[in-house]
Parts: structure tokens; C-alpha cells; sequence
């Protein structure tokens, strides 16, 4: 005779075992978010470093391998994974978390008296290892391509209404874009790195130097930090080499 609990069909799946997943978290209607803070465009620094306090509460959290975040969007690299994978309990987890702590770090960069309902939906990619940097370089384009579509939309609005300038956008190709803004005075080149390529949180190691009053000798030891990338280099087969070197 089947329980109330055999109805709940879903709760055991569970991710493949042995692999590695990527856990993709993507603001809900974060437009409405954007024009309650009025973030500056194309890019607002505070909201960025918000996404980053986000990002560095889910690493406490979860001890993640490496994150990657860009506008509303973070990628969490998970090779230990918690809640046996169960699949319910990650995207249920990591979501909600991420949406308590982006609201309990609003008022650090913003002042409102009543914010509007924010959330973020998950989703779970499983992969073997050699596919995780051609998934990081993906994302890393689509980060490009907010990029260069968010100071060509930011240029045209300076010129013409909200309608004709998202009307102008869509018609025009990257190089048409590039080519647009230089016109205006605005190298691409020279835009900020996270606003190209977005912001990787890793762990990374800091020498200590020290002295032993003992043995009357200095002492160098190392120390693992939690580091947010804002600089960082274009996604690479051997810039995740380096991330799973000690595995």
C-alpha cells in the first residue's frame, strides 16, 4: 500500500556518481530589483560587489572549488558534493541561501525603505572534469557579450528613446557595436576586467613569514585565503590546471 511518502517521486533523484557539477544560480525578475536600487548603467560597481558577497556566503557555506559570477548570474563548482546529490535538496538549498543573503547584504551598498521580492532559480549541470573550462569559457563569453551589448544599449539611450534604442540594438553585430562606441569616444579595451570577463572567487595561498623564538630561526608557512578575482585572465585549459592542482 503506497504511502503519503511515495508520492514525493522526486526526492531521491540524485546527481551522477563521480561527477563533478556546476550549479547555476540566475536572478528572478532582477530587472525590477535594478530599477528599484536605480543601478548606474551599463554597470554598477555596488551591485557587483553585492553578487560577490552572495558568491562568498555560498563558498563559506558549501567549500565550493571555484565561482564564477557576472550581472545576475553565479556559477558554483562544486567536486564534494553535499546532501548525497540529492537533486531536490541542492537547488532547493543552494537557491534560497543565496536569496537570504543577497537581502541581508542589500543595505551595505543600498538604502530603501522596502525592497521588492527578489529570488533565484537553480539549475544543476553535471560534467566530467576536462568539459568544466569550455563550460567557464561559455559563460565567460556571455559575460562579453552583456558587455558589449549593455554600453551599446547605454550609448543608443543617450540618443534616442528606451523603444528605438532597444529597436537599434537588436540589428546590429558585435563589430557594429564596437565600432558605435569608439565612435562615441569609448574603447572597449579600456572598460574595466569585470566588466569583460566577471569576477572568480578561489582560494589561493599567502605566505606567512614568521619567527621561532625557540629555535632562534624565521619560519615561512602558507595560508589558505578565499580571494575574489576582479582582474581576471580569459578562461583557459591551463587556468583550471592551476585550480586543480592540489586534487
Amino acid at each position: 500500500m503506497k504511502t503519503l511518502k511515495d508520492y514525493e517521486i522526486y526526492s531521491n533523484l540524485k546527481v551522477p556518481k563521480g561527477s563533478s557539477i556546476v550549479l547555476r544560480l540566475d536572478g528572478r525578475s532582477f530587472h525590477n530589483l535594478a530599477n528599484k536600487l536605480d543601478l548606474k548603467k551599463p554597470y554598477d560597481l555596488n551591485f557587483s560587489k553585492l553578487m560577490v558577497d552572495v558568491s562568498t556566503d555560498l563558498f563559506n557555506e558549501f567549500s565550493p572549488k571555484f565561482i564564477y559570477t557576472f550581472s545576475d548570474e553565479i556559477n558554483i563548482l562544486l567536486s564534494e558534493i553535499p546532501f548525497s546529490g540529492r537533486i531536490e535538496k541542492l537547488n532547493s538549498v543552494f537557491s534560497s541561501l543565496a536569496t537570504s543573503s543577497l537581502i541581508n547584504h542589500l543595505d551595505n551598498y543600498f538604502a530603501l525603505e522596502k525592497y521588492p521580492l527578489v529570488s533565484f532559480d537553480s539549475r544543476i549541470i553535471p560534467m566530467i572534469k576536462e568539459d568544466i573550462p569550455n563550460y567557464f569559457k561559455w559563460r565567460q563569453d556571455e559575460a562579453w557579450r552583456n558587455c558589449v551589448n549593455g554600453y551599446g544599449i547605454w550609448a543608443l539611450k543617450k540618443q534616442y528613446s528606451n523603444i528605438e534604442a532597444n529597436e537599434k540594438i537588436k540589428g546590429l553585430k558585435s563589430k557594429d557595436i564596437h565600432n558605435l562606441l569608439f565612435n562615441k569616444g569609448l574603447n572597449l579595451n579600456d572598460v574595466s576586467t569585470w566588466k569583460k570577463r566577471g569576477i572568480g572567487l578561489y582560494k589561493k595561498n599567502k605566505k606567512i613569514n614568521g619567527f621561532n623564538p625557540k629555535t632562534n630561526q624565521t619560519t615561512i608557512s602558507y595560508r589558505n585565503y578565499l580571494y575574489a578575482d576582479y582582474e581576471l585572465e580569459i578562461f583557459s585549459q591551463e587556468f583550471f590546471k592551476e585550480l586543480f592542482k592540489e586534487d
